[in-house]
C-alpha cells in the first residue's frame, strides 16, 4: 500500500508538470536545455539553470531564518511563530529576486542568440523561455516542498501521520501541484512585466505569491488554504495565458 500512496501522491502532485514537459517542452532542444541546464545559450558558457537560482534563494532564506532564531527567544512559541512567518516572507521575495535575475540572464541569451541567427532573429522568443524557467522554478520548488512527505509516505502504509488529519498526504500533493502551476504562470506574466515595465503587473505577482504562501499556514484547515489557492491558481492562469497573447 505503501508504495500505491507514493505513485498516487507524486501523480497528483507532479502529473501535471511531466505532462506538460512531455507535450510542450521535451520535443524543442532549446526549451529542454532552459529547462534544465540554459548552457551554451547565444554562444556563451553558461552553467546556471534555474534550479540553481532558486536553490540560492532557498539557501539564503534559510540563513536569514536561521540567525533571526538563534538571536531569538527560543522559549517564545508566539515570536518563534512569527519568525517563522518572515522567514516565509523573506522566501518569496528572495525568491522573485532571483527570478529577475533569471529574466536579466534570459534576456542576454536572447539577444547572443538574434545576433548569430541567418535571420537576425532568436529561434526561442522571450515568451517561451519564460514559459520554461517558470516551469522549471515550479519542478525544483515543488520537488523540494514534498518531498520528504512522499518519503513518509511510502511505508509502513498507513494514511496520514500519527496525530494529524488523515488527509494530510493527498492535500499536501494538491497544493504541490498548485504550487508547480503558479510558478509557470508567474514566469509567463513576471518577464512580460519585465519586459514592458508594467510595474503593477509585478507587484501583483509578488503578492499572489505572498499570498499563497501565507495561505498555507491555515492549515490543517485545509478548507481554508486549498481553496484559495486553486482559485487563486485558475485565475493566475487565465491571467498567464491573456499574458502569452492566447483568446477565447
Amino acid at each position: 500500500m505503501g508504495a500505491a500512496v507514493f505513485f498516487g501522491l507524486a501523480g497528483i502532485a507532479f502529473g501535471p508538470a511531466l505532462a506538460l514537459v512531455l507535450f510542450t517542452v521535451a520535443a524543442e532542444p532549446l526549451r529542454v536545455i532552459v529547462l534544465v541546464l540554459h548552457r551554451g545559450l547565444g554562444g556563451v558558457h553558461r552553467g546556471l539553470g534555474v534550479a540553481f537560482f532558486w536553490l540560492v534563494s532557498l539557501l539564503l532564506a534559510s540563513l536569514v531564518w536561521f540567525v533571526s532564531v538563534q538571536l531569538s527567544d527560543r522559549e517564545d512559541a508566539r515570536l518563534q511563530h512569527g519568525l517563522l512567518l518572515f522567514g516565509a516572507a523573506v522566501s518569496v521575495l528572495l525568491q522573485e529576486a532571483f527570478r529577475f535575475a533569471y529574466f536579466k540572464l534570459l534576456k542576454k541569451a536572447d539577444e547572443g542568440l538574434a545576433t548569430i541567427s541567418e535571420d537576425g532573429r532568436s529561434p526561442i522568443s522571450l515568451q517561451q523561455m519564460a514559459y520554461v524557467s517558470g516551469l522549471s522554478f515550479g519542478i525544483i520548488s515543488g520537488v523540494f516542498s514534498v518531498i520528504n512527505i512522499l518519503a513518509d509516505s511510502i511505508g509502513p502504509g498507513i494514511v496520514g501521520i500519527h496525530g494529524d488529519s488523515p488527509y494530510y498526504f493527498i492535500t499536501s500533493a494538491f497544493l504541490t501541484m498548485a504550487l508547480v502551476l503558479l510558478h509557470t504562470f508567474w514566469g509567463v506574466i513576471f518577464f512580460d512585466a519585465c519586459q514592458n515595465r508594467r510595474y503593477w503587473c509585478l507587484g501583483l505577482v509578488v503578492a499572489s505569491h505572498l499570498l499563497t504562501s501565507g495561505l498555507t499556514f491555515l492549515n490543517p484547515w485545509y478548507e481554508a488554504s486549498l481553496v484559495p489557492i486553486f482559485i487563486i491558481t485558475l485565475c493566475t492562469g487565465l491571467w498567464a495565458f491573456i499574458t502569452a497573447g492566447g483568446s477565447f
